[in-house]
Parts: structure tokens; C-alpha cells; sequence
């Protein structure tokens, strides 16, 4: 770690509370100093790149409330920056706490700014998908240290919070990966894959890997290490590859924190319930307890259509023992790319999952929503319910649904009865 390295983590190392610190102590209930303590340590990291100014900062750690991400983003057959935006301020409306822009289509750079204009919180970025897209159909990614290099410093100086680098996918682990029912599922984990077979040479992010933490450290971007070997069917859980990629994740992860950079852990994937709390011990143990962040995990492998329920049981058993930020997923995954209303249900079923899980941690005040919506139930306040629910809209519109089928007015006065329970 340079000297004049100004990282969240290089102050916190120095017992320096910043006014970042500060925020999440407030919003998390929480003394400063416990936050610090937490990001001095790498158990806490707090995305917030200096470029982001209207960025409202937020904490990520097990020991705090449990985080959920929204991903957003462009195609190739559709890249639309307004229906982005509508997709950023939908996933913000219910509860999103981080959202990461995957565009794949045209204009990049362009979406990406508005993106991060519009947005007060954190924004992720996966710069291999940039990388993919300078390419020509017809010619291979340039994994050049100077293209790789460029592209990240470029989405830095944008001000994205966080990004994904898949350096951790080695070599030595395609075989072990070759042996799977659906081998490699991660876009940016299978794109360096090919690479890697193809030349005979080792990850690209790997090799340049000190140069892209110079990069991140400059402006407190925090590396999310993204897992290439990421299981993508049940029968693929838990196995040699995924591991090996989680013990390699764990040393890059010392590099960052070395290097004065914030670094969180990303995981599975299909993950059958009885497996969930062993992965998240094993990257506590593996990873030095740095803030893991999982996508699901989906517990089964045959609902398309309803993966967000099926990711959501998983996501709440992953944070209960000890995930610090999940990966929404959608109904629309392994289906289509979704719309604002998928964006809805997806980050609906994750404040779900996140907010059991905080509550049988035992996080601060994690259950006074609860207790306030019960009170409202024993006073049969509808409007108070309505105000306390997770989904406002939701509540209110399956409510007027059943007036009206009893042909009641939408402002009909407060009944005395549970529609379900009696009086």
C-alpha cells in the first residue's frame, strides 16, 4: 500500500472514521467505530468511488444489514438508455441497495454515465462484457494488459463503485471444469476460458492484476472477484473447480487489502439447501471473512419462471449464515433478458430473503417493521400496513382488488376483519 493511498480501507487502517464510515454507522445502527473496525479488517467494504458524487454510501458485511443488488443492462437486440433508466429507478423504488449495469449492446460508455448521473447507489460493472464488445464478430477479444487496462481505468474515472474481475479462473482448473454437466456458465468466466485454451497462457486478469489494483486504489473502486467456476446446475455444486477457484479467489483477495483496495467475494449459483451453509463457511474460512456475494443461489434446477422464488429461499438460508450482499435473479432468468416489472418481482423476493435472514441474525432493529405492521394489523389500519409493507403498491392494489370483488369502494373504511383469519 502506497502512502498516499486514500482508500475507505487505507483510512480505516489508519484509525481514520470517514464521513462515509459515518453514513453507514447511522443508517446501520452502529458505531463508527465499528464500521472502521470492520473495513480496517476487510470484513466490511463500502463501495464509493470518489468520482460518484451523489453516491449515498452503504456497507456491505455480514455483520450488517443483508445487501441486495439489481442487474440492469443492454443487449445487442436491445439498447434502449431510457428503458435502462426505468429499469435503474424501479430496482431503487423497491429496495435495491446496489445496482450493476451489464450492458452488452451499443453506446456504452453513454449508458454507463447516465446510469451513474441517476443513480444514489453504488453502481457495478463487469469490464470483461466492454472488452467483448470492442470486438468484432469476427475477430478474438483483445486480453491485452493495455486493453484491459484502458477499460477499467476508463469505467473508473466514470465513477462505477465496484467491478467484477474474473482473475481467480486458472489453468489448472479447466480440466476439473471440463468434467461438469454444464461446464463453465459464467459469460466472463468462459470467455477467459476459451482464452486460456486457446493460447496455452494464463488468465489475462491475472497477469495484470497489480496494475489493475494501482487503478481501483486511485479511485477507491472495490474489486468484486468474480466467480468463473460458478456451479450452473445442482449436479455441478460444491465440486473441484468451484473450490479451487474459491482458494485463488482468497489469495487475490490478500493482494487487495495489501494493496490498500476494498475487495468483496462473489459465489454460486445452483446450490441444493443442504450445501448452502458449508459454501458460505468454507469463503469465510477461504477468503479471510471478506464480504461474500452470491447470485441465488437457486435450489432447484426445473421452475424457469420462477427462479426468483427458487434463488430467494436460497438467498435467505446463504445470508442466515453469513452472505453479505445477494444477487437478485429474476423471473425471467434462463428465459430472456427482463423488463421493469420483472426487475420489480426479483428485487421484491430479495428484500424478502434478506430481510428473514437479517432477522434471525439478529441484526438491530432488524424486526421493529414487523412488530409496527402487526400493531397495524391488530388496529385493522389499513393505511398504516399498506406504509409498512415491503411492496406499498403490491398490498394496495391486491387490497382494492378485494373490495372491489365485494363491491366495495377503493376508500371504503378500515374493516374489522381478516379476510383470511375472520374478525
Amino acid at each position: 500500500m502506497t502512502l498516499s493511498c486514500r482508500t475507505q480501507l487505507a483510512q480505516a487502517q489508519k484509525g481514520i472514521i470517514t464521513p462515509q464510515m459515518q453514513a453507514v454507522a447511522d443508517s446501520e445502527f452502529r458505531e463508527a467505530e465499528f464500521i472502521r473496525q470492520g473495513v480496517a479488517a476487510g470484513t466490511i467494504v463500502i463501495p464509493a468511488n470518489i468520482r460518484h458524487r451523489n453516491l449515498i454510501p452503504m456497507g456491505i458485511g455480514r455483520q450488517l444489514k443483508t445487501k441486495i443488488n439489481a442487474n440492469i443492462g443492454t443487449s445487442s437486440l436491445s439498447s434502449c438508455p431510457q428503458q435502462e433508466l426505468q429499469k435503474l429507478q424501479a430496482a431503487v423504488k423497491y429496495g435495491a441497495d446496489t445496482v450493476m449495469d451489464l450492458s452488452t449492446g451499443e453506446n456504452l460508455e453513454h449508458i454507463r454515465a447516465a446510469i451513474i448521473a441517476a443513480a444514489t447507489v453504488p453502481i457495478g460493472t463487469v469490464p470483461i462484457y466492454e472488452l467483448a464488445c470492442r470486438a468484432n464478430d469476427d475477430e478474438e477479444i483483445d486480453f491485452s494488459a493495455e486493453a484491459i487496462l484502458a477499460v477499467i481505468r476508463s469505467q473508473a474515472e466514470q465513477g462505477v463503485d465496484y467491478m467484477t474481475i474474473h482473475a481467480g479462473i486458472r489453468p489448472d482448473q479447466l480440466p476439473a471444469a471440463s468434467r461438469r454437466k454444464l461446464r463453465i456458465v459464467s459469460r466472463g468466466g468462459a470467455l477467459i476460458a476459451r482464452y486460456m485454451a486457446r493460447t496455452g497462457r494464463d488468465n489475462p486478469f491475472y497477469d495484470c492484476f497489480d496494475q489493475i489494483l494501482e487503478i481501483c486504489a486511485e479511485y477507491d473502486v472495490t474489486l468484486s472477484l468474480g466467480d468463473g467456476m460458478r456451479p450452473g446446475c445442482l449436479a455441478d455444486a460444491s465440486d473441484e473447480a468451484q473450490f479451487a477457484e474459491l482458494a485463488e479467489l482468497g489469495k487475490l483477495g490478500r493482494r487487495c487489502r495489501q494493496a490498500g483496495v476494498q475487495v468483496m467475494i462473489e459465489g454460486p449459483g445452483h446450490i441444493p439447501m443442504q450445501q448452502i451453509e458449508m459454501n458460505m463457511l468454507r469463503e469465510q474460512a477461504l477468503c479471510d471473512d471478506a464480504p461474500f456475494y452470491i447470485l441465488g443461489p437457486v435450489v432447484v434446477d426445473c421452475a424457469p419462471g420462477y427462479d426468483h422464488i427458487t434463488s430467494a429461499i436460497g438467498a435467505a438460508l446463504g445470508a442466515w449464515h453469513g452472505a453479505a450482499m445477494l444477487c437478485y435473479v429474476t423471473p425471467k432468468e434462463h428465459l430472456g433478458l427482463p423488463n421493469a416489472a420483472d426487475v420489480r418481482a426479483g428485487v421484491i423476493a430479495y428484500k424478502i430473503a434478506a430481510h428473514a435472514a437479517d432477522i434471525a441474525k439478529g441484526i438491530p432493529h432488524a424486526q421493529d417493521q414487523d412488530d409496527a405492521i402487526s400493531e397495524a394489523r391488530a388496529q385493522f389500519d389499513w393505511e398504516k400496513q399498506f406504509e409498512l409493507a415491503l411492496d406499498p403498491d403490491k398490498a394496495r392494489e391486491l387490497r382494492a382488488e378485494s373490495l372491489q370483488e365485494r363491491n366495495l369502494p377503493a376508500s371504503a373504511p378500515g374493516e374489522k376483519f381478516c379476510t383470511m383469519c375472520g374478525p
